[in-house]
C-alpha cells in the first residue's frame, strides 16, 4: 500500500485532506502526521488489508507515525520492516529520472522510456515528471529523510523487526532480495 499513491489520489479527487496535502507534497515536504495516520488507519481496516495482509510503502516516516502505527496494528503487529539501503546519489538520480503515466500510474525512466515517446505503452496516457520529482524537491525530501525518517532504522532495530536489504541493482534483482528477506521472516 503506497501512502504516496493514496495521497496523490486524494489530491486528484480534491478531497479535504488532499487539498491540504497538495502544496506540501509539491514542495517536496512531508504531509502532517495527523493526515497520514488517518489515511493509513482507514486503509489498513479495509477488507483486503485485513484478510490478506499488506506491505506499507512510504509509512511511517517519523517516530510519531511509527508509534501511531503500533497502536493501529496492535491486534496484528508488524512482522518485518524492510529498509532498502541505497546511497543518496543513486536515490537522487533514480527519482529525478522517473516519469509516470498520468492515466494509469505506470512508472518509466528517462533511461527506459515508453516505446512511443512519452505516451504510456499500456494506455497511451501522457508520461510526465511529477512536480515533486524535480532535483530541488528531491533534495528537500532527502534532507527531511535524514532528519526524520533515518532514525526509524534504530527504532525498528530495537524492536527486532528490521531487515536491511541492498537496494542497488536492477529492479528485478532488488525485488528478488526483498522477497528473500520476507520469506526468511516467514520461515522463522
Amino acid at each position: 500500500i503506497s501512502t504516496g499513491d493514496m495521497l496523490r489520489a486524494a489530491v486528484a479527487a480534491g478531497t479535504e485532506f488532499g487539498l491540504r496535502a497538495k502544496s506540501v507534497m509539491d514542495a517536496g515536504q512531508l504531509v502532517s502526521d495527523e493526515i497520514m495516520v488517518g489515511v493509513v488507519d482507514e486503509r489498513l481496516h479495509e477488507v483486503d488489508a485485513v484478510e490478506r495482509g499488506y506491505v506499507l510503502d512510504g509509512f511511517p516516516r517519523t517516530e510519531a507515525q511509527a508509534l501511531a502505527l503500533e497502536k493501529i496494528t496492535s491486534e496484528h503487529p508488524i512482522h518485518v520492516v524492510l529498509n532498502l539501503e541505497v546511497p543518496e546519489s543513486v536515490v537522487l538520480e533514480r527519482i529525478t529520472k522517473r516519469r509516470v503515466c498520468t492515466t494509469c500510474g505506470r512508472i518509466y525512466s528517462v533511461d527506459a522510456p515508453p516505446a512511443d515517446p512519452w505516451r504510456c505503452d499500456l494506455d497511451g496516457g501522457e508520461v510526465v515528471q511529477r512536480a515533486d520529482d524535480t532535483e530541488e524537491a528531491v533534495r528537500k525530501r532527502l534532507d527531511l529523510y535524514a532528519a526524520e525518517t533515518l532514525p526509524l532504522v534504530g527504532f525498528y532495530r530495537d524492536r527486532g523487526v528490521l531487515c536491511e536489504v541492498d537496494g542497488l541493482g536492477s529492479p528485478d534483482d532488488v525485488f528478488a532480495r526483498l522477497l528473500a528477506a520476507v520469506e526468511a521472516v516467514r520461515q522463522s
